[in-house]
């Protein structure tokens, strides 16, 4: 069992030697697709021929949360010892490449996986603080992708930070960051509700002031809440997703559906009932129409609207949402997602 910290043993040495020397690193970026394998690199620049090589290298890998305020654990390595944490458990070990190669070897990268990366070495007075950002596609780093605005079943107004991550998880998305929102609202994004972005502030965009937005007389742009409590603030999320791994599509069918038959309907076609941010980025990325409505596996029901026309979006193009009906209702379609083989 691994009982002293990096930190502590760090503060040994420091009272054994009287010098510890510490480099930053330089913070890298490393581009990463879902589902691959990915090195972090991270290497100790030795300043003095000696070391404590008794004592062995340490190592301690940490991911900083979204608004950098916690660390999470990822991998420490003392001598023999090496453990794994969390998420990370069974995906993570150590290049090794040779004796002052601290890089880590990440497989099988999600969504959750996004971030900066802290790489802490310690090999007798030398010592190396590492940063490495990950990106991954469809994630706040990457574009092209669409930002949406999301709310829950129980309505606007009902999410805190925590509930808002896991429900932009739920759609296959992140919380958007506030430049992806701004460039939403470059684009023409305009929502008068407001929403949690992914460093724990509460914006949401205009570029058409009116009374109930933000005022009239106000100029179109970004209005900012601030900082919110993450836990006892609640309001809606605005989510980010990158491009299609497949195809978004109405299921033709001779009658309508309750949501559990839909459900059924997509998987006897060998597809899976599409979630929202699909149908986004269908509607944005792949200028995907349909003038139906149909369930999608939040149990909501909406339509994507690329050509305005009366009786379907006649102002506007955009992905028109119906509600979250009663599951039972046999008021609706379907739309489905089969993923890339």
């Amino acid at each position: 069992m691994i009982s002293l910290s990096l930190s502590e043993a760090s503060k040994a040495m420091m009272t054994f030697s009287g010098i510890l020397q510490t480099e930053l690193g330089d913070q890298n970026r490393v581009f990463a697709s879902r589902g691959s394998n990915i090195t972090l690199p991270c290497r100790l620049h030795r300043q003095h021929g000696m070391s404590f090589g008794s004592l062995g290298m340490r190592i301690k890998w940490t991911k900083l949360s979204a608004d950098e305020s916690l660390e999470e654990d990822v991998l420490v390595s003392m001598g023999f010892h090496k453990k794994s944490y969390g998420s990370f458990q069974g995906r993570v070990h150590l290049l090794e490449a040779d004796d002052d190669d601290a890089s880590l070897v990440l497989s099988d990268v999600s969504l959750d996986d996004v971030g900066k990366f802290h790489c802490e070495v310690i090999d007798g007075i030398d010592d190396v603080i590492h940063e490495v950002t990950l990106e991954v596609q469809g994630t706040p780093f990457s574009f092209p992708g669409v930002v949406f605005p999301y709310s829950p079943r129980l309505g606007r107004y009902n999410l805190n930070f925590h509930d808002a991550e896991q429900a932009c998880l739920d759609q296959d998305s992140v919380v958007a960051s506030f430049d992806q929102l701004y460039e939403a609202w470059r684009s023409g994004m305009d929502w008068c509700n407001a929403g949690w972005l992914n460093d724990g502030s509460v914006q949401y965009p205009i570029t058409k002031p009116r009374g109930p937005c933000g005022g009239a007389n106000a100029r179109a742009g970004l209005r900012n809440y601030g900082q919110r409590e993450k836990s006892k603030s609640h309001y809606d999320v605005f989510c980010f997703t990158s491009g299609l791994k497949g195809r978004l599509y109405w299921l033709v069918q001779p009658n309508k559906l309750m949501f559990a038959e839909a459900v059924q309907a997509c998987q006897d076609d060998g597809a899976e009932i599409a979630n929202v941010a699909q149908m986004y980025a269908a509607w944005k990325l792949n200028g995907y129409d349909r003038c139906d409505s149909g369930w999608l596996a939040d149990g909501s029901v909406r339509y994507p609207i690329s050509r305005p026309r009366r009786n379907c979006s006649p102002t506007e193009a955009a992905v028109r949402f119906v509600g979250f009906p009663d599951k039972k209702q046999k008021l609706f379609g379907v739309y489905c997602f089969k993923g890339q083989q």
